[in-house]
């Protein structure tokens, strides 16, 4: 008994195994190679799609490596006393023109920058007074055109060279008195190229910011000119007889141009020039202007200018060593600025 149900088991496994067998020998038959094709490809509608080549428009865009700025201002101030004011007083009446232009281009690591500052103002004292004549004086004029060229280093420091040009458009005088109080022009002090400066620089500037900026002209020459044979060119440092004097000198120039708040700009520039034959006297000249917007086109400024230089001498006024200068301003005007 037992032996039968033995043969039953081996018989049932025998076929087993050969349909499994045959199973295997019909899925290989199904098996698809690798570089079988399963889908027709012209059946495909993706093969019936005709490509389009769509033109792309030139936009015509180019670069832009120049900047520009343009500020246009006049101001005036006027102040007027009565003969019977009893607190005393002086009446005057000022205007005054200014005219600013800058440019710059910067394309990799070079760039060239020129300014062109042009001011000039008059004032009248003492107006409304007939029983004396006053006249009218400058009280403000300067010409000062400045080029330069440089070349980034590092991302702070620059290599550059420069060419400013300095004077003024008319003349000054030295006024005097009569006997009734009556001013008079009494002699020429200066005038258009009387002095006149062309100074040229070499030299290396350091650059933190926009704002700021600080350049060591290592190589720098001055000539001074006096083409005015009535202005006295010992004023300015000239041998009596010459028209010219050429200057070797390091040169230390800072500028900063700062909004300090959204309608207040601080704009300032200090240059030191020592001649190399007496490098512990040089000369100073400070130009400090703080300027606040009322509105967009009224504009309020207060600043100044101060000036020490050992080779004028102001002999008019009778001394023997140089002093130092300054003069000062506070004003309400009109400022135009490009761009807005």
């Amino acid at each position: 008994m037992i032996v039968n149900k033995i043969k039953l088991l081996v018989v049932v496994a025998a076929l087993l195994a050969g349909k499994f067998a045959s199973a295997q020998v019909d899925l290989k038959k199904l098996r698809a190679k690798p570089d079988t094709v399963l889908v027709d490809e012209s059946k495909s509608p993706v093969a019936n799609i005709n490509q389009i080549l769509v033109p792309i428009p030139k936009l015509g865009l180019e670069v832009n490596y120049w900047k520009h700025w343009t500020k246009l201002g006049m101001n005036a101030n006027q102040t007027a006393f009565s003969d019977s004011w009893s607190q005393g007083g002086v009446s005057s009446i000022a205007v005054s023109i200014l005219a600013n232009h800058k440019s710059e281009y910067t394309k990799n690591k070079f760039s060239y920058t020129t300014e062109l500052d042009l001011q000039y103002g008059k004032i009248q004292n003492d107006f409304l007074n007939h029983d004396v004549k006053t006249l009218s004086k400058k009280n403000l004029d300067r010409m000062y055109w400045d080029h330069k060229v440089s070349y980034k280093l590092s991302p702070k420091w620059s290599l550059f060279a420069s060419l400013a040009f300095e004077s003024q458009f008319d003349k000054g005088y030295t006024y005097a008195k009569d006997s009734l109080g009556n001013e008079y022009v009494s002699g020429t002090k200066s005038n258009f190229f009387a002095p006149a400066r062309l100074t040229e620089s070499f030299g290396f500037e350091f650059i933190p910011d926009k704002t700021f900026s600080l350049s060591f002209g290592t190589g720098t020459a001055r000539q001074t000119f006096v083409f005015d044979k009535n202005v006295d060119v010992t004023l300015y440092d000239i041998e009596e007889g010459k028209t010219m004097k050429n200057l070797l000198a390091f040169q230390l120039r800072a500028k900063l141009n700062r909004d300090l708040a959204k309608n207040l700009n601080i704009k300032s520039e200090y240059l030191l020039t020592a001649d190399y034959e007496k490098l512990g006297d040089p000369s100073h000249r400070l130009d400090l202007t703080l300027a606040a917007k009322v509105t967009k086109l009224v504009q309020v400024s207060l600043g100044g200018v101060m000036l020490y230089d050992s080779d004028f001498i102001d002999k008019d006024r009778g001394k023997t060593k140089p002093e130092l200068q300054f003069s000062q301003f506070l004003a309400l005007g009109l400022t135009y600025s490009l761009p807005q």
